[in-house]
């Protein structure tokens, strides 16, 4: 490449072209990872299911957490990483973002779109990845917009930033559909004069889906039984993609994700949940979860929800900063998310709020930020806590993580380094145990 520059913004600029190239050239190059076999060592070690290990060791191999403790050692040869008596955490799972969906998280022609798919509008080079990854989240859950009724299938993601699409992808995570009620979708389509403009017109075309659905269903089912018993002249159904989404659903093949904020509506969807029998997994926002909050355990349904953020709109009128910590006392899975891309990186700091808002524990203000995240999301089997087994989805923290002096030095997920502050350039122009620091971008000041 020519790269001659002749002021300071253009040997700026002609630096990112040239770390562009380089990091293009690094990921399509093939070259090979680095081992997944590492040990951490003279680290405190805040586990979330097994509390705190003082001065604690873990050992990662080929990607997964094999052993930790306080006597802790790894193979001759093994990788050792000093911890230098910081903290280790898991990794910081988000239940909800809509990083790197850019302008697609809503398709706004229809209240009822579970054909969408947001894969297919995963833009894996969005830089919203790595500032999640830099503030120490390796999953996150990125579901469609509130505008819809029944919205779109989310996509489950860990931010290996730099990694090909399919590289990001959580491999095998169950599938989650989006569903919504409340203002969003009775604004956007009562402007434009159509049903739902109410909150009625809200579960009534919900109700209404669900029902074409179970239709849908029945006139497979007879066409599969016509099949079965030797009919040649037996015509299929006209296949309806919008239909076949929501027959997962009624299979209990995808969890159910609803956005919802009021109570009476948190009590209208629980028991729209029994009528249709699907897994309603949590609902986001539930800023008035607290009002209701031992209907909700008794459900067996968790909430994705806010630290403190209240007032933006009518139905976020009566949320208080005490509704996480007074629904883990009644027994409800509670998790923290972004929906954000400037939580996301620090919802560190966001889940340490219930500490002081309601007087949670550690262990649940930890919680909130990894396994229950992780169980929204249907993937506390594999990340969220360090346990043997697990993917070696971890943080090293300079400072507590549950302060604002709490920063991610080090992020491994599947026991390779994907980021790591003490670099040049706060990053890697390509991943694994031994990342290369990235080149130093040059900051230029207005009219240089």
């Amino acid at each position: 490449m020519n790269c001659r520059p002749a002021t300071l913004k253009s040997l700026a600029a002609c630096v990112l072209s040239l770390f562009l190239v380089s990091t293009t050239m690094a990921q399509t190059s093939g070259t090979p990872a680095a081992s997944k076999d590492i040990l951490i060592k003279n680290a405190v070690l805040l586990t979330v299911t097994h509390g705190k290990i003082a001065n604690g060791s873990l050992y990662v191999k080929n990607g997964k957490i094999a052993a930790f403790g306080e006597n802790v050692s790894g193979p001759p040869g093994v990788p050792v990483i000093d911890a230098g008596g910081k903290y280790l955490t898991p990794g910081i799972v988000d239940p909800h973002s809509h990083m790197a969906l850019r302008d697609d998280i809503n398709e706004a022609t229809s209240p009822v779109v579970p054909n969408m798919r947001m894969i297919d509008a995963f833009d894996y080079t969005d830089k919203a990845i790595y500032h999640a990854l830099a503030g120490g989240v390796t999953s996150a859950l990125l579901p469609h917009g509130s505008a819809d009724m029944i919205g779109g299938q989310a996509v489950v993601i860990k931010t290996k930033y730099g990694l090909g699409r399919d590289e990001m992808l959580f491999p095998n995570a169950p599938q989650s559909i989006k569903f919504a009620s409340g203002e969003n979708p009775k604004r956007v389509f009562g402007t434009k004069g159509q049903l739902p403009s109410t909150r009625m017109g809200n579960f009534a075309v919900q109700r209404q889906a669900l029902v074409d659905a179970q239709n849908y269903m029945q006139e497979w089912n007879a066409y599969n039984d016509k099949v079965k018993k030797g009919d040649k002249d037996a015509v299929p159904p006209k296949r309806d993609l919008k239909l076949e989404a929501l027959a997962d659903v009624l299979q209990r093949k995808m969890l159910v994700q609803i956005h919802c904020y009021r109570a009476d509506e948190l009590l209208n969807e629980m028991a729209m949940a029994k009528e249709f029998n699907y897994n309603l997994r949590a609902f986001h926002h539930a800023l008035e979860a607290y009002k209701v909050a031992d209907q909700i355990a008794a459900n067996h349904v968790g909430i994705a929800t806010f630290a403190d953020w209240w007032g933006y709109k009518y139905e976020a009128w009566d949320a208080i900063p005490w509704n996480a910590v007074m629904c883990i006392r009644k027994g409800v899975t509670v998790a923290i998310k972004s929906d954000s891309n400037d939580y996301i990186r620090r919802l560190n700091q966001e889940a340490a709020k219930t500490i002081r808002y309601g007087g949670a524990t550690e262990e649940e203000a930890l919680r909130m930020i990894t396994l229950n995240a992780a169980w929204i999301i249907g993937v506390d089997d594999r990340v969220g806590s360090i346990d043997v087994g697990k993917d070696a989805d971890l943080v090293i923290w300079d400072g507590y993580p549950l302060s604002s002096y709490g920063v991610p030095e080090k992020v491994y997920i599947d026991g390779e380094l994907f980021f790591d502050r003490t670099l040049p350039g706060y990053g890697t122009t390509h991943y694994g145990n031994t990342a290369e620091a990235a080149p130093v971008i040059p900051v230029v000041k207005e009219g240089e």
